[in-house]
């Protein structure tokens, strides 16, 4: 830490969600004072009273201690700052077309405080072309300033694009060690851009243009939801053969070569379950394999519930769901395949009681608060009156469960992790 470049700015971040506020931590812990910014108030008052309204490893003290020493603070209003960091959300739309809407807000909500001399980095993972519309956007707002897409030799303005690239459950510890792709509308946007980045990031930072580094991203993402859906293809194949997928898998990675990821009951998150339809929207013709991947993996929680139902026919007692996250350990519900699960099988079932285990919440989703026949439970609670009970996320909680809790149920174990127990 000490032996890194030293920051004299301030540093704007917009929207201090999953990466915003990790980031904005990550920048205070190594002398960078930090304006976040968020629509959202409960989110804001929770950081300026030192605390992390998010499930993620150490992330608490290292926003308690940010604000204590005064190096983060937070608003609903955009700062005055040097450089202006974007995260906010890039989901799609119905169609699978990406929805900027929230990116554009973020720009345009940026742009009267431009004074010239600023950079703004865009790190929400976006479809090629989105920081070049940023450009855009604030030219329309701001035509007393210079910006990179008409005036790439001399901006008053610098923008880049410098995609995340972190794991949920070890965020802090990889936006330090992880490398940074940082791409430019121009060389020195990149450059000013990285600046911002060897403040805190032990990793190579790798320059490029901006279309490449979105396009990066989404490569890295479809690259890990293609072997994915292979992996729950090949489940459905070894269920239809009558042999243990575990095992198979677990036989075929001894090749020195060879290593397949694990099946689940489909695939979540916001970047893994979103990303490769930015690519299909951009060339549908191209994007066949990455395409059906996403209908793969999409497809897994229908197939679960199928499965549910088929097990709970001869019964009319409730039903245990054990998780709601997208993965083990953390209370993000974005995109997950669990809470598409309940909610379909809540829909089959309307006359059944589904007990939901969900350690990391202390309330259900707005997908699944409506519905009467869902109820967020203890998990000794769903065990003891549950005659079927589903894993659906391998919490820590979960994998702890002993073998005499499950006796006498029938098991969904979607993980793998259960297989020495039922």
């Amino acid at each position: 830490m000490t032996n890194a470049p030293q920051w004299t700015g301030e540093i704007a971040v917009i929207g201090l969600g999953y990466i915003g506020l990790p980031t904005s931590a990550a920048l205070a812990m190594h002398g960078v004072r930090v304006k976040g910014m968020d629509v959202n108030p409960d989110t804001v008052a929770a950081v300026n009273a030192g605390l992390a309204p998010i499930v993620e490893p150490d992330l608490d003290v290292a926003v308690a201690g940010a604000v204590v020493r005064g190096m983060l603070s937070a608003s609903t209003e955009v700062p005055q700052a040097d450089v202006f960091m974007i995260a906010v959300p890039t989901p799609f739309k119905g169609d699978h077309e990406p929805n900027l809407a929230y990116v554009e807000a973020a720009t345009t909500s940026i742009a009267p405080k431009l004074r010239g001399g600023e950079v703004v980095i865009l790190e929400s993972t976006s479809p090629p072309g989105t920081t070049v519309k940023i450009s855009q956007w604030l030219a329309e707002a701001r035509p007393d300033l210079k910006f990179p897409h008409e005036h790439p030799a001399n901006p008053d303005v610098h923008v880049a694009h410098c995609p995340e690239r972190v794991l949920p459950g070890r965020i802090l510890i990889e936006l330090v060690e992880n490398d940074r792709v940082v791409g430019g509308l121009t060389p020195s946007c990149a450059e000013r851009a990285a600046e911002v980045y060897r403040v805190f990031c032990k990793g190579e930072i790798v320059l490029t243009d901006a279309a490449s580094a979105e396009m990066a991203k989404l490569v890295e993402n479809s690259f890990r939801d293609v072997n994915i859906a292979f992996a729950n293809e090949l489940a459905q194949i070894c269920e239809h053969l009558a042999l243990d997928v575990w095992e198979i898998i677990s036989l075929a990675n001894h090749h020195p070569r060879v290593n397949v990821l694990k099946p689940g009951p489909g695939v979540g998150g916001h970047c893994i379950a979103v990303d490769p339809w930015f690519i299909v929207a951009a060339a549908p013709e191209q994007a066949r394999l990455i395409r059906r991947a996403r209908e793969t993996n999409d497809s897994r929680p229908g197939a679960v519930v199928d499965k549910i139902r088929s097990m709970a026919a001869g019964t009319d007692k409730p039903i245990a769901l054990l998780g709601l996250a997208f993965k083990a350990d953390i209370d993000d519900l974005r995109e997950s395949p669990a809470v598409q699960i309940v909610v379909k099988l809540a829909a089959a079932e309307p006359d059944r009681r589904l007990l939901v285990v969900e350690p990391h919440v202390d309330f259900l989703p707005r997908q699944l608060v409506d519905l009467p026949n869902v109820e967020l439970t203890a998990l000794g609670t769903a065990l003891t009156e549950a005659d079927v009970v589903a894993l659906l996320v391998d919490h820590r909680r979960f994998r702890e469960v002993p073998a005499h809790a499950l006796a006498g149920r029938s098991v969904l174990d979607t993980r793998g992790v259960w297989r020495e127990r039922v």
